[in-house]
């Protein structure tokens, strides 16, 4: 077991709601180890459902990882990892199967609470930048790695290359990151600033999102000139024929 880090100070990290503070509905959990299953669902939440954007993933792992390693979770650090891994890729792999069956529906939904059209469009913005790399790129930037896999099944891409890219990012990330928990959980500066590290975790990953919601401004100022929609015409193009013949009809 690792240690060497004090207690963490929870009160410190006052900027989030408690139940969106990880170092909250963590520590001292009344689940124990169980607790870890809710970390799972969590990530399965933010990568694969749409509605799951807002969940605190970076934030969550990181402080799993430090608490795994000063003992507050009493649970095997390697086996967390994995598992958080597996809900990662399941994750994905649902977004994709929600792309590939019901994509132009939820894209054309109107705005609501939960759901922003500007999300999406963020999102294929990063896609048509990055490829098939998105996804493995989108696992570290918050919203954008909710939408991406949704429209990487809207784009068909091959399953198996879909596959890879998803394992590869679920290791990088769901791993990556805990691991990082980990190993800084050691240090006691860590444990009694945990606030500042919540701060510097937003704020990392605010800056690729605010170059995305940049991007999608210019193209939607360039759409609304040319009276063309990236969006629309990215469902148009990778709708199945037969709903196209539909529609047409």
């Amino acid at each position: 077991m690792l240690g060497g880090a004090g207690p963490i100070q929870p009160q410190l990290a006052s900027f989030l709601p408690d139940w969106l503070n990880p170092d909250v509905f963590l520590r001292d959990s009344p689940l124990g180890p169980w607790v870890v299953l809710v970390v799972c669902a969590i990530v399965f939440s933010e990568t694969g459902l749409l509605v799951g954007f807002f969940l605190p993933g970076d934030s969550m792992l990181f402080t799993a990882g430090l608490l795994v390693a000063t003992g507050a979770i009493n649970f095997n650090l390697w086996a967390m990892c994995g598992l958080i891994i597996v809900a990662a890729i399941l994750g994905n792999q649902t977004g994709y199967l929600i792309g590939s069956k019901a994509g132009p529906a939820i894209f054309n939904k109107p705005d609501s609470r939960l759901f922003k059209r500007e999300n999406v469009e963020s999102a294929h913005a990063f896609f048509e930048k990055h490829g098939g790399k998105a996804l493995i790129l989108a696992r570290f930037v918050p919203i954008i790695r909710t939408f991406v896999p949704v429209i990487v099944g809207v784009a068909q891409m091959d399953k198996r290359k879909f596959f890879l890219y998803n394992v590869i990012g679920a290791v990088l990330w769901g791993g990556g990151v805990t691991l990082l928990g980990a190993w800084l959980g050691q240090f006691s500066w860590v444990g009694n600033n945990i606030d500042i590290i919540f701060i510097a975790i937003v704020l990392v990953s605010v800056i690729p999102i605010g170059i995305e919601v940049l991007r999608g401004m210019s193209a939607k100022r360039q759409a609304a000139h040319f009276g063309t929609d990236a969006v629309d015409e990215f469902i148009e193009e990778h709708e199945p024929q037969e709903e196209r013949k539909t529609n047409l009809d």
